[in-house]
């Protein structure tokens, strides 16, 4: 079954982890082995899973950040210009993969349904080989729009190739406030939100803070969606969207990708301790789909957006995921909970590609 990752930071993996995610993952873990940083040696992304695990489109990001009250190394950087030039670098990553026919950026309905369609043929053969599948499909999403100079950039990041934004990520962002933040839109939100509404990008609401996502909802009126967030009612962190906050997804018809970092699965993992020997599984997981199944009365409006690497690694996953490759394994664990073969479709792979038809054709 082919699957839509709605969460990956291909670029940050590859330039900020300095991976060459051509190699497969186990070359990645022994060249890595003796750096004991935070999650080296436990790398779970390369293209070759992604093909071996029937990811044929994913959401993936241009990530760099100029926040205040805080600061990650190579992520996070003095100036709006730095961060900028990070993210159009990370931008020229995804060029690059394209230019070598290893992915295919995707910009329209068209290429999305030409795509998938490729992939469909390829998925239906007689026993289809990995190495030799179609290139793999990016949408390009900015994770925290820090990178924008002003909002008039926009229309160049458009023309670039980005068709998702997510204002805010962590702290005080330029455009509006983001994880462990108190703050809502700052000045230049709005005329972000204005811009991207003509252009027609939409809003990714995930890792906004409570007040940002009461005023990104109150100025902007285009297509909505949670790329990678989970049940706040599970997991009762600020990070995760509390019921009414998915009800308000809902009511726009967007959709949730459920991601899969253990402290955003089970909320004792983490945030009570350093509980690390509990054992998460995928089926964790589903307990955060049938949550949003629950709210939406239906199984169209859930998906799933991993955050594999995201910075972290194996350890920091359900113990049941080894590589991106295993997102197949939610066939079964979807299966066992009583899902049926078509909602499973729907969440694997059917709910994105409606929500980018539909934002795209509007």
């Amino acid at each position: 079954m082919l699957i839509v990752d709605g969460h990956l930071d291909l670029a940050m993996n590859a330039l900020k982890e300095n991976r060459d995610l051509l190699v497969n993952v186990w070359t990645t873990r022994v060249r890595e082995s003796h750096d004991t940083a935070k999650g080296k040696g436990k790398s779970t992304v390369s293209l070759e899973e992604m093909r071996r695990g029937r990811v044929a489109l994913c959401f993936t990001t241009a990530h760099a950040f100029a926040t205040t009250g805080r600061f990650i190394p190579h992520m996070d950087f003095g100036s709006p210009e730095q961060a900028f030039a990070v993210a159009r670098g990370q931008l020229a990553y995804y060029e690059a993969l394209e230019r070598q026919g290893h992915a295919r950026i995707i910009r329209s309905a068209d290429s999305l349904d030409a795509h998938i369609a490729e992939w469909s043929r390829w998925d239906t053969g007689d026993d289809p080989d990995p190495a030799a599948s179609p290139p793999l499909g990016l949408v390009i999403s900015m994770e925290c729009a820090d990178a924008l100079l002003d909002p008039a950039q926009l229309e160049d990041w458009w023309n670039w190739g980005l068709r998702l934004i997510g204002p805010a990520h962590s702290a005080e962002g330029r455009y509006a406030g983001g994880t462990g933040s108190a703050s809502g839109l700052t000045d230049l939100g709005p005329p972000l939100l204005a811009e991207m509404q003509r252009l027609g990008i939409p809003l990714d609401l995930t890792h906004c803070s409570d007040a940002a996502f009461r005023d990104c909802l109150r100025h902007f009126e285009g297509p909505v969606l949670a790329s990678h967030s989970n049940s706040r009612t599970l997991v009762p962190h600020q990070r995760e969207l509390d019921d009414d906050q998915i009800q308000a997804i809902l009511d726009r018809n967007g959709v949730i990708g459920v991601t899969l970092g253990n402290w955003q699965l089970q909320y004792e993992w983490k945030c009570l301790g350093d509980n690390r020997h509990l054992r998460v599984m995928l089926d964790r997981a589903v307990d955060h789909i049938d949550h949003i199944c629950q709210l939406a009365g239906n199984h169209l409006q859930v998906a799933i957006g991993s955050d594999l690497d995201g910075g972290v690694g194996t350890d920091e996953f359900p113990a049941d995921l080894d590589t991106i490759a295993d997102l197949q394994r939610f066939i079964e664990v979807l299966g066992n909970r009583g899902y049926s073969v078509e909602a499973t479709e729907a969440i694997l792979n059917g709910n994105w590609l409606r929500f980018l038809r539909d934002a795209w054709s509007e």
